[in-house]
């Protein structure tokens, strides 16, 4: 469920960076988070396809697993408010 979670957030920011930068308003906080998120995105898939080779299910979709896609998403917006407020900071100063 993580792995979902994490490309789900991926393909937001990859939309809003891509759409922001057609119009002239790209910010480095978005590019930054969209690396991350695909950088998650990459590491879980890893882990997935190391999961079917041992023989167990390709997605884990237990309540734990959605929990931590959650704390994931959440880490990576909160990185992503403070990239924000220092790109804020830094302009003004």
């Amino acid at each position: 469920m993580c792995e979902l979670m994490t490309i789900a957030a991926a393909l937001v920011f990859t939309a809003v960076y891509f759409f922001g930068r057609r119009e002239g308003r790209s910010s480095a906080a978005v590019f930054t988070t969209m690396l991350m998120f695909w950088g998650a995105a990459l590491m879980w898939s890893v882990d997935c396809v190391a999961n079917r080779m041992e023989g167990e299910p390709l997605l884990d979709m237990s309540r734990e697993d959605a929990i931590l896609g959650g704390i994931i998403v959440a880490a990576g917006l909160l990185v992503f408010g403070a990239l924000c407020l220092a790109g804020r900071l830094r302009v003004r100063a």
